[in-house]
């Protein structure tokens, strides 16, 4: 069943599971996941915890005691997720000493409300740093225009970074410049480089999602010809920008430093398509020094029936350009693909963080001890 898994392990991509929860946790399910099925971190997002948290598995003693504080929604949530990245990173401890901090980090995210406010992100990352309080722990920072700023100044800290909800390639170029620009500011402070650790999460699935929904509109024979390949296109042409930007003298700097490159992350990676192959971003997607991360089913899917072949992004760059090209001239615009997908991320994990505030306020009120 983990053959497929060993193998993408063996090509250098680092299995992450894309999500968490108490339950997940403490049935000792996490740490089966790391025993037999090759995953080496986790990633969790506003999403995640609202779904976990929603369930009530696990977390009815936590919010009892909350509850009985009398303490606000905000503090409460926070309480409760970090808590569980607290505990994942006690999990996956040993395989961040055994790959001396490249792998075995739980990802937490700034509350996405922030997303477009600049000091107060940086603010936040600081304090989730701070609340978890494990080495292994990448605090997520979103990657609007307000967030690039805020990963240099976080980066420059010596606070290690997820950067999520990347999908053009002229924003991921700029998250690496901003990574790039955060370790000469740790430089600069006499931090230690080799300490800090960062992924870019390049999303691959909603961008064919996106462009086949209109590609469907269009109904043509030609425009059908170009369904399914937008996404995989454009996270192979990252991983080329991947390879230039950590190919350059800038690097070549910091990389005498004993700075960590940042990896690509190859996020989305559930298919969301049923005419697709359900292992299609992890089979298609295979490169040295990748993460992918998988919600469950698909590392599932990859585990039983996966066909993992080697490199499966080298020599695809020019192809790639073609099929972007493709899109662009049945009048598909890519930079507005691009941004209606990054605005639409903010605004999902927006409306799932306020239902994780209002299920949670519900649960206080209910757990809440009677006065007298």
């Amino acid at each position: 069943m983990t053959d497929a898994l060993k193998r993408l392990s063996d090509e250098g991509v680092a299995i992450w599971l894309d999500d968490l929860s108490r339950k997940r946790i403490t049935s000792g399910n996490l740490a089966e996941l790391l025993d037999e099925q090759h995953v080496v971190g986790v990633t969790t997002n506003p999403s995640i915890f609202q779904k976990a948290i929603s369930s009530g598995d696990g977390y009815e003693q936590q919010l009892t005691d909350l509850a009985a504080r009398k303490v606000t929604v905000e503090e409460a949530i926070r309480m409760i997720t970090t808590a569980d990245v607290r505990d994942a990173a006690d999990i996956l401890r040993p395989v961040f000493d055994a790959t001396e901090g490249q792998d075995g980090r739980v990802s937490i995210e700034v509350d996405p409300r922030l997303a477009h406010h600049t000091q107060a992100t940086v603010a936040e990352a600081k304090q989730l740093a701070w609340l978890v309080d494990r080495p292994n722990t990448l605090i997520k920072i979103p990657a609007t225009k307000a967030g690039l700023p805020a990963i240099t100044e976080v980066i420059g800290k010596g606070i290690s970074v997820n950067v999520t909800l990347i999908f053009s390639l002229e924003r991921y170029r700029e998250v690496m410049d901003a990574y790039l620009a955060g370790l000469e500011k740790a430089k600069a402070a006499g931090l230690d480089l080799s300490k800090i650790h960062s992924v870019a999460s390049f999303f691959v699935s909603r961008v064919d999602t996106e462009i086949d929904k209109r590609i469907d509109a269009l109904g043509t024979d030609e425009a059908k010809a170009a369904r399914g390949k937008a996404g995989l296109a454009n996270a192979r042409l990252a991983y080329e920008a991947y390879e230039e930007v950590f190919g350059s003298d800038r690097w070549a700097a910091l990389d005498k430093a004993h700075a960590n490159k940042q990896r690509p992350l190859w996020a989305s990676t559930g298919v969301k398509d049923k005419a697709y192959k359900d292992t299609l971003y992890v089979d298609d997607l295979v490169a040295p020094g990748t993460v992918n991360t998988m919600p469950e089913a698909t590392l599932e899917a990859t585990a039983d029936h996966g066909q993992i072949t080697g490199n499966t992004i080298a020599g695809t760059y020019e192809q790639s350009r073609a099929e972007i090209e493709a899109v662009e001239k049945l009048g598909i615009s890519y930079d507005d693909v691009v941004q209606l997908l990054e605005d639409e991320g903010v605004e999902k994990f927006e409306a799932s963080w306020n239902d994780l505030l209002k299920s949670t306020e519900a649960e206080l009120k209910r757990l809440a001890p009677s006065e007298g």
